[in-house]
């Protein structure tokens, strides 16, 4: 199993590490990794590793079995072997923008309450799919709605609950086409805002920003029907 220090710091941008093993396909396996794996639609991360004797770019990363985070080499990059310290260096600016991304679409789905059906991050834009059959009277309000909220400076913290708490407020999910992680006894939840103003409250694994204000001002792109009820509406950042 790797520690995932993303979890705990997601700010973290590089840490020593040892190699556990190769993965099957040419990945590297960590004990500790701050590299976020590729699920519920963010793309995992990219960067390097560093050793005394080389170095090798990381494409991206996966999870594999038993808790296991896989950092992908870029083709052609010559792999430590087990047991080899590293320095794991992430590409920060690419991992900051998705976790800008990442929260401005916890906001979308505030200012656009309906059934998400779907979901995608990336360093530039993002884009979640909404079980919604009639198209919004006036996206450039719901525009300016994200963007007040943004401005707002709220903060984004993280609790956990039990599998049990979870199923007894099914409501708190507002993804249909994701369910959260459960089977480990605990599942994490993202707020924005505090617990007396509470603007949204989730499952979720992915990294955030700690505060909204941190995302700068969005736009909200086309909307595109999707199938009889889904429509895809998509958010960029501005810088």
């Amino acid at each position: 199993m790797t520690l995932a220090l993303f979890r705990d710091d997601p700010y973290l941008r590089e840490a020593p590490a040892t190699v556990l093993a190769h993965a099957e396909g040419g990945g590297v396996i960590l004990d500790r990794s701050p590299f976020y794996p590729t699920g519920g639609g963010q793309p995992g991360d990219s960067g390097r590793l560093v050793w005394p004797e080389g170095e090798v770019a990381i494409a991206t990363t996966v999870k594999g079995g038993e808790g296991a985070i896989v950092l992908v080499p870029a083709a052609g990059g010559g792999l430590p072997a087990p047991g080899t310290a590293v320095t794991a260096i992430l590409d920060w600016e690419r991992r900051y923008r998705h976790m800008r991304v990442h929260t401005a679409l916890h906001l979308l789905s505030v200012v656009i309450p309906l059934p998400v059906t779907g979901g995608q991050i990336a360093a530039e834009k993002g884009r979640l799919d909404f079980d919604m059959p009639e198209p919004p009277d006036d996206p450039a309000a719901l525009e300016a709605r994200l963007n007040a909220l943004i401005a707002e400076d709220l903060e984004v913290t993280e609790s956990w609950i039990t599998d049990a708490e979870l199923a007894a407020d099914p409501a708190l999910v507002k993804t249909m086409s994701v369910r959260p992680p459960t089977g480990q006894g605990r599942v994490r939840l993202v707020r924005i805002g505090t617990p007396e103003r509470q603007v949204d409250l989730q499952p979720c694994g992915g990294t955030h920003v700690a505060r909204t204000g941190e995302i700068g001002p969005v736009r909200l792109g086309r909307i595109e029907k999707k199938g009889r009820q889904n429509r895809r509406v998509t958010l960029l950042l501005q810088d």
